[in-house]
């Protein structure tokens, strides 16, 4: 599955996060490609993703709680 590197607003960077995660949970992808995914998601977005220490809410209202987990989880990996 192909990342982009840059997203223009946080609505297009979270429909990418979840087809991410989805991905993942449909088996298509493997883990280590969820885990490199998120991360340069996050690097190259960090003001469309994370604002205040918690996700944008478009972010939150796009993706839902369950999704935001697996990717919170991802980013204190680091």
């Amino acid at each position: 599955m192909e990342v982009k590197l840059f997203y223009r607003t946080q609505r297009d960077l979270a429909t990418a996060l979840n087809k991410l995660v989805d991905a993942y949970w449909e088996e298509e992808i493997e883990e280590d490609e969820l885990i490199e995914g998120v991360k340069s998601m996050y690097e190259n977005n960090q003001d469309k993703l994370i604002k205040n220490n918690e996700f944008t809410k478009v972010v939150q209202q796009q993706s839902g709680k369950r999704r935001l987990v697996v990717v919170e989880r991802i980013l204190e990996m680091k």
